[in-house]
């Protein structure tokens, strides 16, 4: 039986595949993710780039208020910066969202401890195009202003 069970998985992946190619490519997408905030966390910034295309798109609010195109040894140099900044940084995945065939939403938190011993806590959102297995466009939304959320009720937040 067990011989017989990798054939199988084969066999009926493709088979799902051939019937609905964009959910294999949603899934093929979200694993693409998860090895990315994986590397993302062990602070392996080349290869992490290495998973851009080059060059890649990206909005960001650190980068300003319009789509810049960064090469991979940008990518990894900014990324680089960051963790001089906050050494133990750390995304943490919420959820995935995938959208078709070339798109996956990512809501994660980004926490770390600044040189100064202050915490930070940052929820992010990220929409991410994928063709041909490497990130094009990388378009991350959080609000940078550094003011803390107030519930529409009015009460301060926690």
């Amino acid at each position: 039986m067990k011989i017989l069970l990798p054939p199988l998985l084969f066999v009926t992946l493709f088979a799902s595949c051939a019937d609905d190619p964009s959910s294999c490519a949603a899934a093929e997408n979200e694993r693409l993710v998860r090895k990315y905030f994986d590397l993302f966390n062990r602070h392996e910034w080349e290869a992490m780039a290495g998973m851009y295309a080059e060059p890649a798109e990206f909005k960001d609010p650190s980068l300003g208020p319009d789509a810049v195109r960064q090469t991979r040894r940008e990518i990894a140099a900014k990324y680089a910066e960051l963790n001089g900044a906050f050494a133990d940084i750390r995304d943490s995945i919420v959820q995935l969202y995938p959208s078709g065939d070339r798109h996956i939403v990512v809501e994660f938190v980004s926490t770390g401890t600044a040189p100064d011993g202050s915490r930070f806590e940052l929820p992010v959102c990220t929409v991410f195009t994928v063709e041909n297995g490497l990130i094009t466009k990388d378009f991350t939304y959080y609000d940078d202003t550094g003011e803390p959320e107030t519930p529409t009720d009015g009460t301060p937040a926690h």
